[in-house]
């Protein structure tokens, strides 16, 4: 580590589908997977809200 990476913040990873993955270390690439790995929790527990708020709605509505 150099002097000049303190004047410089760390870049938050990001990942883009499709994007050259040659240049990554496998450090890297594992903390990609951790990041895709957390977004795949979070859409599911949207999804799961979603889908109870439609049981919800198709329950209220046939009573």
């Amino acid at each position: 580590m150099s002097f000049m990476d303190d004047d410089h913040p760390a870049k938050p990873v990001a990942h883009e589908i499709g994007s050259d993955l040659t240049l990554l270390s496998a450090d890297e690439l594992s903390a990609r997977i951790r990041l895709l790995q957390d977004e795949i929790q979070r859409l599911n527990a949207e999804i799961g809200r979603k889908n109870s708020g439609r049981k919800a709605a198709e329950s209220f509505f046939r009573s």
